[in-house]
């Protein structure tokens, strides 16, 4: 039986590219979703995001019962869980963008804004750039990824760091614990590349 696969709706992704690629990627069953119900049924959970920290996660906890089905399905039940961009940041302790904000305080970090030591290193942080693994993970390979932020994850520990990208200085571009996995990047934009992630994903038993 094909597995459903819930891309969470909150007003703050890029849905129909996402959900092109998860087609793509080989997924059948991809339910765009703001209803809790049906993400806790789902066998997979993708969380996308696009913008401000706060916004973010204020839009996500604005929706009846997610943030707790987050928890309980994810935090605790184990299903497997893909955060891009600000969804990524959302697992952190916090995040400094427009105030100190909590997130949903599953992977130790603050998001913090970019400050590259390089003048040439820009912020935004816009366009390809090397994708380099930490250690070995089933989702993480080595490749280019196509980036837009001007916040990064900043992990308390090395440990849930699962590979990192150069902009002026290192950055992290994947964390990951158990279950779950955040990439700062984009996989809709990144090509075979993130079409290589996205199947991985959908072919993970954590």
């Amino acid at each position: 039986m094909a597995e459903t696969i819930a891309l969470i709706d909150y007003g703050a992704g890029n849905l129909r590219s996402v959900a092109n690629a998860l087609h793509a990627a080989g997924a059948r069953d991809v339910a765009v979703t703001a209803d809790a119900d049906v993400v806790r049924k789902a066998d997979r959970i993708l969380l996308p995001g696009v913008g401000a920290f706060a916004h973010c996660m204020s839009a996500l906890s604005a929706i009846p019962g997610m943030v707790e089905c987050l928890n309980e399905q994810v935090r605790d039940g184990g299903k497997p869980f893909l955060g891009i961009c600000v969804g990524m940041q959302l697992m952190a302790t916090q995040g400094e963008e427009h105030g100190l904000h909590d997130g949903l305080g599953w992977i130790a970090g603050t998001v913090k804004a970019l400050q590259p030591t390089e003048p040439a290193a820009r912020v935004p942080h816009m366009g390809w750039n090397d994708v380099v693994p930490t250690r070995p993970h089933p989702l993480m390979q080595a490749g280019e990824a196509y980036y837009l932020h001007s916040y990064h994850f900043a992990a308390d520990s090395a440990d849930d760091v699962l590979a990192t990208s150069d902009h002026g200085g290192a950055i992290v571009a994947a964390v990951g614990r158990a279950n779950m996995v955040g990439v700062q990047f984009h996989p809709e934009k990144s090509q075979g590349f993130g079409l290589a992630l996205l199947t991985r994903f959908l072919d993970w038993r954590p």
